[in-house]
């Protein structure tokens, strides 16, 4: 009897009847560690992979002006619109015709890329029409070409009037050869980079002046000028009927017909000292 209750104890101790010893901290910390290092590691998130949407996007419809009204701008010089726009959507001369002494007119088709990357203008070349003027912002990259004589001659079989661009291109002699205008600051023999991102057909900052796509560009010797769609219109009455009183000025300035009470009147306003 003794022997049988002995064993029914010691059955209940190891079945149901008696908790388990709790473990000692250096052995939770011992299981732990085991538990960890029989996980699989966590991968590093790719800070540096290029993600679809802003900053990586192609817009391959926008709305252009009509043909008539781009035809108008085309009698304008540079310094007659950027007047009559308050002189703020005028670029500085650091853009310069490289090529040739032609004129540009034309919407505009913007191109934004990765300083020193030019494939999202390898990709515009698709996008051309007849006469659109491809403006690129480079985020002020002065190191690397985003432009050369490839580029010049795809771009002149799709018909683009020419390029704006706030940076730097390279094979100069080749992109005369072309013979298609080419605003840009300068020159340089470091190619560039073909992988993005960059965006297509969404605006722009070129040289500090905003551009969308379809806005009128219009680039001569003097500077470049832009016109925004939303005011287009109106803009080219205002600069036609000013051409006209400027010429009629002009006609009598030449006739030697001048009157300065114009400065006296704005001195007097500004409150200047005249001894």
């Amino acid at each position: 009897m003794k022997t049988m209750t002995s064993s029914m104890t010691s059955l209940s101790r190891e079945g149901r009847g008696t908790e388990a010893e709790p473990l000692s901290p250096a052995a939770v910390v011992d299981a732990n560690a085991a538990n960890v290092s029989a996980a699989p590691p966590t991968q590093r998130p790719k800070s540096a992979e290029m993600t679809p949407g802003p900053g990586f996007r192609v817009r391959r419809e926008f709305a252009r002006p009509s043909q008539e009204l781009i035809e108008k701008y085309r009698a304008f010089d540079v310094p007659e619109v950027s007047d009559l726009l308050n002189r703020i959507y005028t670029m500085t001369g650091e853009i310069k015709n490289l090529v040739n002494n032609q004129r540009l007119v034309g919407p505009a088709l913007t191109v934004k890329v990765f300083p020193g990357d030019n494939l999202m203008i390898h990709k515009a070349l698709d996008l051309i029409q007849p006469g659109d003027v491809v403006v690129v912002d480079t985020s002020g990259s002065a190191t690397n070409a985003v432009f050369g004589d490839m580029i010049a001659n795809k771009a002149r079989h799709r018909g683009a009037a020419g390029f704006i661009i706030d940076g730097l291109i390279r094979d100069l002699d080749d992109v005369k050869d072309v013979g298609m205008p080419v605003f840009a600051r300068g020159v340089t023999a470091f190619g560039p980079l073909h992988r993005g991102p960059g965006e297509v057909n969404y605006p722009i900052s070129c040289d500090g002046i905003v551009v969308n796509p379809g806005d009128i560009i219009v680039a001569d010797a003097t500077g470049i000028v832009v016109v925004r769609q939303e005011f287009a219109e109106q803009l080219v009455v205002r600069v036609t009927r000013r051409q006209a009183q400027m010429a009629a000025y002009i006609q009598d300035v030449r006739r030697g017909k001048i009157s300065n009470n114009w400065v006296d009147a704005q001195l007097t306003a500004d409150n200047c000292m005249i001894e």
